[in-house]
This record gives structure tokens, C-alpha cells and sequence, in this order.
């Protein structure tokens, strides 16, 4: 029998925290001094001796209530008249002296004593003088050229300056010069050197003795200078005030050297095998890549298909290249391997770890095969199992029917899902891309990290690993009241999509939270309320069933209200 108690399955946690009766309620008497040392949030702390007296202050209200006075729209655009108005406007603005003598828009009647019959308004004294031309022909005569009026206005104005002395503006004094000796462009004496941009000026205004200053050597007390190398921080060097005294040369290095590790940093985060740690090792992986490149050439040139070149490899006939094989070729090509390069060379072709490099593994490790697609008929031989002596038209005749009979009986070169067509709907095709992965390394697992109990991990055969704290904690629950010194983003926060491009609810101060937080009946239907949306109650109760049956724990949002209500509505 086993030891324990036995717990009957019903129990769960969530009944086991909910309590069973109420907690009993304050006293009215202790309450008063439990809020005035404890509050509630957004209450205001009232002492123990004022917690029952009536709350006057807060509709207490000092000085006098100021009356409205006009707006500013009646001042600036006051409201129109009626004609009445306006002419009662006149009659009482008749009595002002100054309406009589100055109204507005009329000129003002200076003196009385004028006749009954003379109206001041429209009588004129004098006779009317006759134009023969009005001021717009003046100034911009229609019927003469520009040269005509210059000419005219150069007649007077040559007789002005004999008279008046009197010359236009920029205007040169003619001193009647014999013309034929002298020319009125012509300039007497020598160009004086200058500069434009004020040069000798800025030279004539220094000493003579500040602009030696300039060009001769500055000199500096030796102590000063071996004082601020000491304590100042110079370009390129490292600062150390004590260097003098130490006694050691520039490039002294103080403590053991430390022994370099086999690994790096990448290394030891991914868990590399020591197998395939990569540093040290940059030398024979540039070997490969570089036999590798070599070897791609050759085929590309020497071979018109990769059935021929793999066949070529392959003198055995066993379906694949072994490392005797690998080595003529490179013999053939004039590489002269060691046998770490060719191990290295054959560890790194060899995916599957089998000792021979397959006709999919030679195609993606040692050939462009992007540059040499499949045909129909190599696409035959390669899929089956006892390949055919009939060949591609255009292949090499060096392939016979030799080679094809000593194949017989083997299996296939290719599967069908390993070759990929070229294009979309086109009857070429090519070697599917192999993938070089990396083996699982074996560590500690838990039973809780292989079921992924963990909130946020990964499961156990999840190969992206994540490192770090994340920046949105999910796997936090957030509080129900947040700190301000609280800056962590519990997935409640919008994004900056969302900042850039709000929504029309975010105008009205809702957010995501208010469409997912659950909602009892009462408030669902008063939102639906107040956005004048009528709902029947036969249709409600229906669409309030469908939602709750579709959550697991019978709780309702917004959001999912309002996919079923459309649902119902749509059917």
C-alpha cells in the first residue's frame, strides 16, 4: 500500500486559494484610525480627531463670483442691422455738431452765409482748363520709341549744361579734348597692386615685430613640457604619470603571458564539439576551399554533365568516391595533396560520415551545379535503379556501354525528391543544396527543459538557443499597479508602429487592453450602449453563450463579442 493521503482528483489549486466565507468587515470605529496612519490610494489622510466631522472644505468656495461679461465674437463680428436700425441710428446721431458739419463721406461746409441755391457740394468756381494731353501720355507717350524721347531729352539738357551747369547723376564733365589724341576710356598713370579682399590692409595694420613672432620658434621651459607629457593624455599613447620611475622600457608588458585556448568565445556559447572547433585551423580550411575551387574548374571545363564527371570519379563503379579516387583526380589536375589535406578534403565532402562521397555530395561540394543542370535522360539514369547504356544526346562518346553494364544491379545514384527543377515548369533540373549541420551536443537536460516547462524557453530539441534577458518580459506578470520607476515592458506597451500610425480608439484614450480584458454582462451591453449600438436581447444572450463557450474558462471581451455578434448577424 502506498504511504500518503490520498487527494481526490477534483481539487485544484485555484479552489484551494479562493476563500470559502468573507473576511469580516472593519469596525467603523477602528477604521477611522486605520485610514488616517494606512489611506487607500487617492484619498486624502484625515486626522483621527476630524474623521467624523462633515466635510465642509471641499465644497467651500472663497472671494466673489465674477459675472460673464461680452464675448470676444460679439466684438468682432458683431451682428447686422436691420434697416430700421440704422435709420434710428441716424435720427439720434443728428443732433452731434460735427454730423452737420462733417458727415461722414462728405467734405465739410466751413461758414455759414451762403445763398439758398448754391450747393456746396457740386458748385465750382473758375473756368475749366483745356488738355491737349492727358498725364498717362506724359510719362508713357504711345505714338513715339524709346530712342525718340532720349534723343528729345538730350536736346535741352545739353543746353541746360551751358546754362545751369547741371550734370545727370554718373554723368562725365566733356572738357572738349582733341579726339584724336585722346580717347574718353583712356586712364593716365600706373595701376596701383591691390587686393580685393582687403589683404595689404590687414598687413599694414600689424606690427612689424608680431608678424616676426609668426615665423620665428616658439620656446618652452623643458620642465613644463616633461610636466604636461607626464600628466596630460596624449594622442595615441597610454597615460602613466609613474613611468619615469619604474625603471622598465616602453614595450615592457608586466605578468605571465596566458596560455591561448583550443576555443573562442563562439565556441564555448554554442557548445562546439572539440571536434569541430575552428580556431587554429584557419590554414588547412583554406587549403580545401582552395582545392575545392581548383577542382570545380576542371570539371566545369573538361566535362559536359555531372553524370560525366562523377562517372569519370568514380573508377570503381560502387556508387561513390572513395579517398583513392579523390587522390588520382587531383593527380590528374596537378594537385599534389598531403594526406591531411585530402583527409580534410574528404571530411569535409562526406556529409554523411559513410567513407564515400555520393554523386549529391559530389554535385554541391565539388561542381557548380548551377551552371550544369540535368537532363531527361540523365535524370532517367540517375533515379533508376539499374541504370540504362542509352545516353543524353550531346554527352561525350568517351562514356560506353562498359560502364553503364558495370552498374547494373546497384542502387540509384539520385532519388527523385533529391533533384529540384530549375526553373518553375521546367524540365531541367539540379542537385537539391545540402546542408552542413551541426550535431546536437550532448549537456544536461532536465525532464522540466525536454517538456519546455519553462516559461519563454525553447524545447529541448530546438536548436536556436536565445542568450540574454529579453526586452519584453512575457514571462512576467504584470502588476496591476505599476511603479513610475518601474521601466520594464510586460507586452502591454504599444510598439513603435503603433506610436507612428495610431489607431482611431487610441484618439479616445483605449487601448488593446480594454478590447481582451474580460467583461461581466452588464458592462458589455452599457459599452454597446453608449456607442449607440442597439442590440436585441434575444441576439445578445445568443452571441453572449457563443462567446463563452468558445474560451476555456467562459470569460468574454470585447474583441470576441464582437467576432460572434457579426457572425450571427452575417448568417
Amino acid at each position: 500500500k502506498k504511504a500518503g493521503k490520498n487527494v481526490p482528483d477534483g481539487d485544484r489549486a485555484r479552489d484551494c486559494l479562493q476563500e470559502i466565507k468573507e473576511r469580516p468587515k472593519t469596525p467603523l470605529l477602528v477604521q477611522k484610525f486605520l485610514k488616517s496612519r494606512h489611506p487607500e490610494p487617492g484619498t486624502v489622510c484625515v486626522s483621527v480627531g476630524k474623521a467624523n466631522d462633515p466635510d465642509i472644505a471641499s465644497t467651500l468656495v472663497h472671494g466673489r463670483r465674477s459675472g460673464s461679461s461680452i464675448s470676444a465674437q460679439l466684438l468682432i463680428s458683431p451682428p447686422l442691422k436691420t434697416h430700421y436700425h440704422e435709420k434710428l441710428r441716424e435720427l439720434q446721431e443728428a443732433i452731434y455738431s460735427s454730423r452737420k458739419k462733417a458727415p461722414l463721406g462728405q467734405s465739410q461746409v466751413l461758414g455759414p452765409g451762403l445763398p439758398n441755391d448754391l450747393d456746396p457740394q457740386t458748385t465750382t468756381f473758375g473756368f475749366k482748363p483745356l488738355y491737349e494731353f492727358t498725364a498717362g501720355e506724359l510719362v508713357n507717350p504711345q505714338n513715339k520709341t524709346a530712342e525718340q524721347i532720349e534723343q528729345e531729352v538730350q536736346e535741352p539738357h545739353e543746353q541746360y549744361l551751358r546754362s545751369h551747369n547741371s550734370y545727370f547723376v554718373g554723368e562725365r564733365v566733356n572738357r572738349k579734348y582733341d579726339v584724336r589724341s585722346y580717347k574718353e576710356n583712356s586712364r593716365f598713370g600706373m595701376v596701383t597692386p591691390h587686393n580685393n579682399d582687403g589683404h595689404n590692409v590687414r598687413k599694414s595694420l600689424q606690427w612689424r615685430c608680431n608678424t616676426q613672432m609668426n615665423h620665428s620658434a616658439k620656446f618652452v621651459s623643458k620642465r613644463c613640457d616633461d610636466f604636461r607629457e607626464r600628466t596630460q593624455s596624449q594622442i595615441g599613447k597610454v597615460r602613466d604619470p609613474i613611468a619615469d620611475t619604474m625603471g622598465v622600457p616602453a614595450d615592457h608588458t608586466f605578468g605571465a603571458p596566458p596560455h591561448p585556448d583550443d576555443f573562442g568565445a563562439a565556441d564555448a556559447l554554442h557548445s562546439t564539439p572539440p571536434s569541430e572547433h575552428w580556431k587554429g585551423q584557419d590554414r588547412s580550411s583554406t587549403l580545401v576551399s582552395a582545392v575545392r575551387q581548383h577542382l570545380k574548374k576542371a570539371n566545369f571545363q573538361n566535362f559536359n554533365s555531372l553524370l560525366q564527371a562523377f562517372r569519370h570519379y568514380d573508377k570503381k563503379a560502387q556508387g561513390g568516391i572513395d579517398k583513392e579516387d579523390l587522390l588520382d583526380m587531383c593527380h590528374e589536375s596537378n594537385l599534389d595533396l598531403t594526406t591531411d589535406i585530402l583527409d580534410d578534403l574528404m571530411d569535409y565532402c562526406d556529409v554523411d560520415k559513410d567513407g564515400l562521397i555520393n554523386f549529391l555530395e559530389f554535385a554541391n561540394f565539388l561542381n557548380w551545379k548551377d551552371k550544369m543542370p540535368i537532363s531527361r535522360a540523365e535524370q532517367k539514369i540517375l533515379t533508376e535503379r539499374k541504370p540504362s547504356t542509352t545516353l543524353a544526346v550531346g554527352m561525350r562518346t568517351e562514356i560506353q556501354e562498359a560502364d553503364a553494364e558495370k552498374q547494373t544491379g546497384t542502387e540509384s545514384l539520385a532519388k527523385c525528391e533529391d533533384l529540384e527543377p530549375v526553373k518553375v515548369g521546367s524540365a531541367l533540373k539540379t542537385p537539391k543544396t545540402l546542408c552542413r549541420t551541426r550535431v546536437e551536443p550532448e549537456r544536461f537536460n532536465t525532464s522540466s527543459s525536454a517538456i519546455c516547462a519553462n516559461a519563454g524557453e525553447l524545447a529541448a530539441n530546438d536548436y536556436n538557443r536565445t542568450y540574454g534577458v529579453p526586452s519584453v518580459r512575457t514571462d512576467l506578470a504584470a502588476p496591476r499597479i505599476k511603479r513610475i520607476s518601474d521601466r520594464t515592458n510586460y507586452g502591454e506597451e504599444g510598439t513603435a508602429y503603433a506610436l507612428l500610425f495610431p489607431t482611431l480608439y487610441s484618439l479616445f484614450g483605449v487601448d488593446e487592453r480594454h478590447f481582451f480584458c474580460p467583461r461581466t454582462k452588464e458592462e458589455m451591453k452599457q459599452i454597446f450602449q453608449n456607442v449607440d449600438l442597439h442590440i436585441p436581447d434575444h441576439m445578445f444572450e445568443e452571441a453572449w453563450s457563443l462567446t463563452s463557450k468558445r474560451h476555456p474558462t467562459g470569460e468574454v471581451c470585447v474583441e470576441s463579442f464582437q467576432a460572434c455578434l457579426s457572425e450571427l448577424q452575417a448568417n
